[in-house]
């Protein structure tokens, strides 16, 4: 029972430790300063536990159709996207070197994420990262799952082929 006790005192000092640390002012939520590790492992592990618990929409394009993703390229430069993502042949805009955390290469991202992931995050944003809700400026969902479909193909897309899909009306070649 005494232990029992002793590990309660310990959880409530804790606790009251850290709400001193954070609610004091103490930690540092200046993005020029490195986060404690343990805070970003914590706030990636939330974040991906939120994604994958909610992302449930299913795409209603093909995301392999040539003009939806031609349709993406476009809605992807329109949306500013390029501005901290880049793209191929493009480079990022300098503000964006300082987000933290830092902007994923999507390239990876499109590897790594289903596309009702992307999607998710795409209209709903990441809390604390400089990702915005392109849901909440009322972009609609068709035009959301087009950047899905052409950040899929991210990985294979050629700095031409992103320029002439980015500014025009003709498809992706099926490479």
């Amino acid at each position: 029972m005494r232990f029992l006790a002793f590990v309660g005192a310990v959880a409530i000092l804790v606790v009251i430790g850290a709400a001193a640390y954070f609610f004091g002012g103490y930690y540092s939520v200046a993005a020029a300063e490195p986060s404690p590790g343990i805070i970003d492992w914590a706030l990636e592990r939330i974040r991906e536990a939120s994604v994958e618990r909610h992302s449930v929409a299913s795409p209603p394009v093909r995301l392999d159709d040539p003009t939806v993703i031609k349709d993406g390229a476009q809605a992807f430069s329109k949306l500013g996207c390029v501005n901290c993502h880049g793209a191929p042949g493009v480079k990022w805009a300098k503000f964006s070197e300082g987000l933290r955390p830092d902007p994923p290469d999507l390239k990876d991202a499109a590897g790594e994420l289903e596309p009702t992931q992307l999607f998710w995050v795409i209209k709903n944003g990441i809390k604390m990262t400089g990702m915005p809700s392109f849901g909440l400026i009322g972009t609609e969902d068709k035009e959301l799952w087009a950047v899905v479909a052409f950040i899929k193909k991210l990985p294979s897309v050629s700095p031409e082929d992103y320029r002439v899909w980015s500014q025009s009306g003709e498809p992706p070649s099926s490479k």
